[in-house]
């Protein structure tokens, strides 16, 4: 489809010379940019952080309840400044 936009002077100059660099053409340089901004906007590639629950009973009886100073103190204890 044929189509015409406007877009900013110094934005045209500098996707022509993108395009350039990149031995693409304008046109693909565009409709490469599209298609990132439209997946982007549909929310397909959000980041999803997989499932990586280990078996076990939590901490240590010591250090339930226990606040991260404590916790934090345990982990350098014996080590030298």
């Amino acid at each position: 489809m044929k189509t015409t936009i406007e877009i900013a002077d110094d934005l045209a100059k500098t996707a022509k010379e993108h395009a350039a660099r990149h031995d693409l053409t304008l046109r693909a340089l565009i409709e490469r940019g599209l298609r990132m901004a439209i997946r982007a906007d549909s929310g397909a590639g959000k980041f999803r952080l997989r499932e990586a629950s280990v078996s076990g009973i939590g901490l240590q009886e010591q250090f339930r309840g226990a606040d991260w100073a404590k916790i934090r103190d345990s982990i350098y204890e014996g080590r030298g400044d």
